[in-house]
C-alpha cells in the first residue's frame, strides 16, 4: 500500500464524517469520549497530511515542524491516555473497571515520558520512499519495552472491555501492529496510525451497538417497574 498526502487527506475526510455519526450516538457524555475517537483521528491524518505537503514543497517548509509535532503529540501523548480513559468510562463490570484503571495508570507514564522525549529530543520527519519516517533519539529502556507498554495502554483495554464487539476492534489494530512492526519497523508510527485512524471506522457500528443495548437494558427496566406491586 502506498501512503501519501492524498490517502492521509482522504482518511481525514472520512474519518470526520464518521467521528461525527458516531458523536451523534452518543447517549451520554461518559460515551462522547470513545464515540470521538474516528474524529481525533481526523484531524491526526489531516495534519500528516499537511506534513506531506510541506515535505514536497519547499514554500510549505515552515510547516513541516509544527505538523510533526501535532501529528506526534496525538500518536505520543494522547492515545496512550485517551484510548483506555474512554473504554474505562463505558465500563459496566467492576473487576473490569479495576483492570482498566490500571492500563489508565501505565497509559499516563507512557504518555508523560513520550511529552518529555518529544520536548526533549525534537523529531525530524522525513519521507523515505511512500512513507514518512519519524526521526526521535529515545533512550535505550524504552526502545526495547517501550513499544509494549504502548502496546498495552491503547490495545489491551479493548479485549478487557465487556462492551459488544470491542474485542474485534482490539484485534484488528493488534493484527496492524504487527504488521507495522514487522514491515514497516522505520515507519511504524506513521503506519501505525494509519491503519488504526482507519480501523476506528468500526467504532460507529460499535456505537450502534452501545445504543441497542442501553435501549433494551431501559425497556427491561421499564418492564419490571410495570410488573412491580404499588
Amino acid at each position: 500500500m502506498c501512503f501519501s498526502a492524498g490517502a492521509s487527506f482522504a482518511a481525514g475526510a472520512v474519518l470526520s464524517i464518521i467521528g461525527v455519526g458516531s458523536i451523534r450516538k452518543a447517549q451520554s457524555p461518559s460515551q462522547v469520549l470513545f464515540a470521538s475517537i474516528p474524529l481525533i483521528f481526523s484531524v491526526q491524518q489531516l495534519s500528516e497530511g499537511v506534513l506531506w505537503l510541506a515535505l514536497q514543497n519547499s514554500n510549505l517548509e515552515p510547516l513541516a515542524p509544527l505538523t510533526t509535532y501535532i501529528f506526534l503529540f496525538f500518536a505520543q501523548v494522547l492515545w496512550p491516555v485517551w484510548v483506555p480513559c474512554s473504554i474505562l468510562l463505558l465500563e459496566k463490570r467492576k473487576r473490569r473497571r479495576m483492570i482498566g484503571k490500571i492500563l489508565v495508570g501505565i497509559g499516563i507514564l507512557v504518555s508523560a515520558y513520550l511529552t518529555v522525549c518529544l520536548v526533549k529530543f525534537p523529531p525530524v520527519a522525513q519521507i523515505v520512499g511512500y512513507h514518512i519516517s519519524y526521526g526521535q533519539d529515545f533512550t535505550i529502556p524504552f526502545s526495547r519495552f517501550g513499544g509494549l507498554l504502548y502496546a498495552l495502554a491503547t490495545i489491551a483495554p479493548l479485549f478487557f472491555s465487556s462492551v459488544r464487539r470491542m474485542w474485534c476492534l482490539g484485534l484488528l489494530i493488534f493484527i496492524s501492529y504487527i504488521i507495522s512492526l514487522v514491515f514497516y519497523t522505520d515507519y511504524i508510527v506513521s503506519v501505525l496510525c494509519f491503519f488504526a485512524a482507519i480501523i476506528s471506522i468500526s467504532i460507529y457500528g460499535i456505537m450502534l451497538g452501545v445504543k441497542k443495548t442501553n435501549h433494551h437494558s431501559k425497556d427491561q427496566e421499564d418492564k419490571r417497574s410495570y410488573l412491580m406491586p404499588v
